[in-house]
């Protein structure tokens, strides 16, 4: 549905796009009852609304009303856009890649890079930087030099006067994309509400499976910069609350002024959530894969993940609440004191009471008390891996304390290890559960130990402090 003026319906997808259903979503009730999404929410259609949604999902052509309830439902994070069959060219791309030194990852980086955009590489104050133009003249990249190292971010503003493209692309010299990445995430950009789109990014290939070190296959699995398989909208509270621009695709018009230059960490959460506030949409596509060269020891890896975690204070003061290192729940959260304090029994209890309330706030919604019995059991396991991943990064000094007091060692213990291996069972990756468990915890606190510091040095403590959620854990909309 267009306006008279032909621009396209803010409030409905653009013509021409396809819809998935996210992979959490259940259906109810004929079709009419739609139960999912990230944050969790229940969406009621009407019959002839879930007729024509149905079509649609099948590949027929949506009706205006169709596509505006694919706007909604894409918003609540229970669809995803498909690109359209056709599509009209990526149109005009300026590529800005920062660099400091790295001289072979840049000459990679650019050799990867799509056909016909163009490149600015911005040199941030490297140590030769000869080697630098020597691989830009060959790849016919334009040059930018700065005298004196900035950081990141203040070198990818260094280029923004420059673009003059609608779009911009932000692809670190340690990075390498495949063919086609534009194309395949530019058509997202006919939606006049998109801010900002950004690939997987995934550790580059270092051998085969069975020869790579244990860093390399920990690298693999869970990389820092890795958002995982699912798509999804971008911000706080979402699946991926953030997306880092080691590769984003922006529009030009949301970038505005660019990062905040006196961050050298988290300039890329920063820029994603002012673009939120600033009422940008951004979408995460895993469909699309760029590579991305990881650290190649573990006091490397270690120390990247205690560079990330120091942004938690400086993030915190700008935005704040948005950093908790855990979100409870009141129901999930009794039914996990319960089970951490060893009362199981009142555990069964307060779940019950859980399964009742949730069964009597989807009363008459097709939903049955057994699906609703399972929503509240997940509700507490993930509240207790929460519980267990914020003991293992965030409480360092408290766990110390509480572990002089033999009772409590195995609780703790047991506490800190169950997210390793509830990841390890997701994602089984190329590396046994010990090796991965002792691996996840050095990695979480010398993350947690950033976080201390960051949070010390800025004076802004939300980062360590739990947010309590009040109200139903789904929320519950109406279309019409």
């Amino acid at each position: 549905m267009t306006h008279g003026d032909d621009r396209p319906d803010p409030a409905a997808l653009p013509e021409g796009f396809g819809l998935r259903l996210d992979r959490s979503v259940r259906t109810f009730r004929h079709g009419t009852v739609l139960v999912g999404g990230h944050p969790g929410r229940l969406m009621a259609l009407s019959p002839e609304g879930a007729e024509e949604l149905g079509r649609w999902l099948e590949g027929g052509p949506p009706s205006p009303a169709a596509r505006r309830l694919g706007r909604r439902l894409v918003d609540a994070g229970m669809a995803h856009p498909v690109a359209p069959d056709a599509t009209s060219g990526r149109g005009d791309v300026t590529v800005v890649v920062p660099v400091r030194d790295r001289s072979e990852s840049l000459e990679r980086c650019l050799r990867s890079l799509d056909a016909g955009a163009a490149v600015i590489v911005v040199d941030d104050g490297s140590d030769d930087p000869d080697a630098v133009a020597r691989a830009c003249l060959a790849y016919g990249a334009r040059l930018i030099r700065r005298r004196a190292n900035g950081g990141p971010g203040a070198a990818r503003n260094e280029a923004l006067p420059s673009v003059q493209t609608e779009l911009v692309a932000f692809v670190d010299s340690d990075c390498e994309v495949g063919a086609g990445w534009l194309d395949s995430l530019t058509w997202m950009f006919a939606d006049p509400g998109l801010g900002a789109v950004a690939p997987r990014v995934r550790p580059g290939s270092t051998g085969s499976r069975s020869g790579r070190s244990v860093l390399a296959r920990y690298s693999e699995a869970r990389s820092a910069l890795d958002m995982g398989d699912a798509g999804s909208e971008v911000g706080p509270g979402r699946l991926v609350s953030y997306v880092p621009t080691a590769a984003l695709v922006a529009r030009a018009a949301a970038v505005g002024s660019g990062f905040d230059d006196r961050l050298r960490v988290g300039e890329d959460v920063d820029l994603v959530w002012r673009m939120l506030d600033a009422g940008w949409r951004v979408r995460y596509e895993p469909a699309v894969t760029v590579f991305h060269r990881e650290p190649t020891s573990w006091a490397a890896l270690l120390g990247r993940r205690l560079r990330y975690g120091t942004s938690a204070g400086p993030l915190d003061r700008r935005h704040p609440g948005r950093l908790p290192p855990l979100e409870l729940r009141p129901w999930p959260t009794a039914v996990a004191v319960a089970v951490v304090t060893g009362h199981p029994a009142a555990a069964v209890v307060v779940l019950a009471g859980s399964t009742a309330a949730l069964a009597r706030q989807l009363r008459g919604r097709g939903v049955p008390v057994g699906r609703s019995l399972a929503w509240s059991a997940q509700g507490a396991g993930w509240t207790l891996v929460g519980m267990g991943h914020a003991l293992t990064t965030v409480v360092g000094p408290v766990v110390a304390g509480a572990l002089r007091r033999r009772r409590w060692v195995a609780t703790a213990g047991l506490l800190m290890a169950l997210p390793p291996v509830v990841d390890w069972w997701r994602r089984r990756p190329a590396l046994d559960p010990v090796r991965w468990t002792v691996a996840s915890l050095a990695d979480d606190m010398a993350y947690g130990a950033g976080v201390w510091l960051g949070c010390l040095g800025e004076g802004s403590f939300g980062p360590l402090v739990p947010k309590l959620r009040l109200g139903p854990a789904d929320g519950t909309d109406r279309p019409g």
